[in-house]
């Protein structure tokens, strides 16, 4: 579920964080969740339930999913699948929460020692300002000082030179470069939600009677290869940032933020039989796809934000 009030557990307190000011940031949450309530979907914001949330990183010393990840580990999750994306350089693994009321973390690195040796420079310059693994001097039983580092900057603001030549190779970099561990988005699971609603289809329908853009890359709906994991996802919002300039100055640039995605899990072969009422989260299908992760990351890409 989505939490909506910080408790004196420290993993309530970080994901309360994350999406408080990922709501602040990104419009289209509030007018999926309205629109949601309005229709009787769900109660409130906190019925909703969150399928898993995702973050971007680094694959550079002291970064990267093995600095990100002692922090979720820390709270019981348990790491799972490694996915490859080729072309876009990129690893990442997911991770099962310790309780299935939390949802799945998936965690995404850029292969940086892939890009050409230029890019490589220019990421280098800023993250090589990060010189121990900040994990490591963390108390991660202290929820509120891991929220403010996540939200912290590890790194100084790209210049708007250096933003432009990283999103020319890899927009992923580019985003990162500037956005560093905010969270990228907040996954809405539909398949418990009321039969007119249920699927991923349906949904998004229902999402673009709201006038809320989808990302088409690859088809609005991402199905895997045995069928059983459907996603779609907004557009990324388009946020003001402010730049340095390498001459001095400054200028103000709309760049990509973060998005809203959508999941639907079908109910694994052996579980097809069990009513309704009984089907939980263990009896669906889990983890995640590389074909439909490989898309839904183009959301923050500019072929899909420049149709918002």
């Amino acid at each position: 579920m989505i939490h909506t009030a910080s408790t004196a557990a420290p993993l309530d307190f970080v994901l309360d964080g994350l999406m408080r000011r990922y709501r602040e940031r990104v419009p289209d949450v509030d007018c999926v969740v309205k629109a949601m309530v309005k229709a009787g979907l769900v109660d409130s914001v906190g019925g909703i339930e969150n399928d898993h949330i995702a973050f971007r990183t680094m694959g550079v010393p002291n970064l990267g999913i093995a600095s990100f990840e002692k922090i979720f580990l820390h709270y019981g999750y348990e790491k799972r699948d490694f996915l490859r994306f080729d072309g876009k350089k990129l690893d990442a693994y997911w991770y099962a929460p310790p309780v299935a009321k939390y949802p799945r973390i998936f965690i995404s690195e850029l292969c940086v020692d892939e890009l050409s040796d230029n890019v490589q420079r220019i990421i280098h310059s800023y993250t090589d300002e990060v010189t121990s693994d900040p994990a490591d001097s963390l108390d991660l039983d202290n929820g509120a000082a891991v929220d403010e580092f996540l939200h912290s900057p590890l790194w100084r603001t790209p210049t708007w030179e250096d933003y432009q030549v990283l999103a020319e190779e890899s927009e992923y970099a580019s985003w990162v470069i500037y956005n560093r561990y905010y969270l990228n988005h907040f996954t809405v699971s539909v398949h418990n939600l009321p039969a007119q609603y249920d699927t991923v289809a349906k949904f998004n329908e229902f999402l673009k009677s709201h006038g809320i853009h989808l990302n088409n890359a690859g088809g609005e709906v991402k199905v895997s290869g045995d069928q059983l994991l459907l996603q779609s996802s907004t557009v990324a919002e388009m946020v003001d940032a402010t730049f340095p300039l390498a001459a001095g100055g400054e200028t103000t640039q709309q760049i990509a933020g973060s998005y809203v995605e959508f999941a639907e899990r079908r109910v694994l072969p052996q579980f097809a039989t069990l009513p309704a009422a009984e089907i939980r989260r263990e009896h669906r299908r889990d983890g995640f796809e590389t074909a439909n992760a490989d898309k839904i990351f183009e959301s923050t890409f500019r072929d899909q934000t420049g149709r918002r």
